[in-house]
């Protein structure tokens, strides 16, 4: 029995072997040499990628900080609890600029003599003015009052001392301005009491109030009473004596330092000034 041609074959049957030759589609690269299916990630929304960045910048500053801080030191050692403010200064303008003009007369007759003088005259003017110049800037020109929030630094003509608030018992300014401790007391050069400026301030806090011309008629302005500068550096010093005195930072024993800057050359020029007038 013979075959039909391919002629002869049906159209479904042509259609089936045409279907069965051809080759399977390529499988998805997922698919392929026995490989598993990834997983896809869900996309990050921006609010979590900013909290992640955050967190990673927060991190490696905590890291840095960690490499900056010596060894063995907790952290946060050596901060001070609060900020840190400048020394209060308390200064005489009226005894800098009576040591300034004292200093420009001494220099500009000891330079004369030094320049013009004959003989023994410019060893004389020379142990003069090594005797007198470092005494008359330590009177004048160096006293000082320094006042931070931990401690009084007063320095005087021939000393400087170092006194922490709690050991501070009293500040007054009756004749001279003082500082008292258990130890003792201790003069302020650089805060001079004026009389004059204490009966001024005492006669207008007594003065009866005076009209303002611009307010309404009947009533009447107060005086501002203005007082002392003495006593006024007396009511910060205390101030902050009040308020320091209890702090641990502020606690500690009185330091006195002796001013040999100004001792050495003064005791120099002395002893100059005694050979020269002694072997003249």
């Amino acid at each position: 029995m013979t075959s039909p041609s391919p002629e002869q074959q049906p159209a479904e049957e042509r259609d089936a072997e045409q279907r069965s030759g051809e080759r399977p589609a390529e499988q998805a690269p997922e698919q392929r040499s026995g490989e598993q299916p990834r997983e896809r990630r869900p996309a990050e929304r921006p609010a979590e990628r900013s909290a992640a960045r955050s967190s990673a910048e927060r991190s490696s500053a905590e890291r840095s900080s960690a490499v900056r801080q010596p060894a063995g030191q907790p952290s946060g050692a050596g901060q001070s609890a609060g900020p840190a403010y400048a020394d209060r200064v308390y200064r005489s303008a009226g005894g800098i600029a009576g040591g300034a003009m004292m200093l420009l007369i001494i220099l500009w007759l000891g330079g004369d003599a030094l320049v013009r003088g004959t003989g023994r005259t410019p060893w004389l003017a020379l142990a003069g003015m090594l005797f007198a110049v470092p005494l008359i800037a330590a009177y004048t020109v160096r006293p000082a009052v320094f006042a931070n929030r931990d401690r009084l630094r007063v320095r005087n003509p021939l000393r400087t001392i170092t006194l922490p608030w709690g050991v501070v018992t009293d500040v007054r300014a009756r004749f001279s301005c003082e500082v008292f401790t258990e130890s003792g007391k201790y003069q302020m050069w650089a805060v001079p009491v004026s009389l004059r400026q204490r009966k001024r301030a005492n006669r207008g806090q007594g003065a009866p109030t005076r009209s303002d011309p611009f307010a309404a008629p009947g009533t009447e302005t107060p005086r501002t009473p203005t007082p002392a500068l003495a006593d006024q550096a007396v009511a910060d010093l205390r101030d902050l004596s009040e308020r320091a005195e209890s702090r641990p930072e502020a606690q500690g024993e009185p330091v006195v330092r002796w001013a040999y800057e100004v001792i050495a050359p003064a005791l120099a020029g002395l002893v100059l000034l005694v050979v020269l007038l002694l072997t003249g």
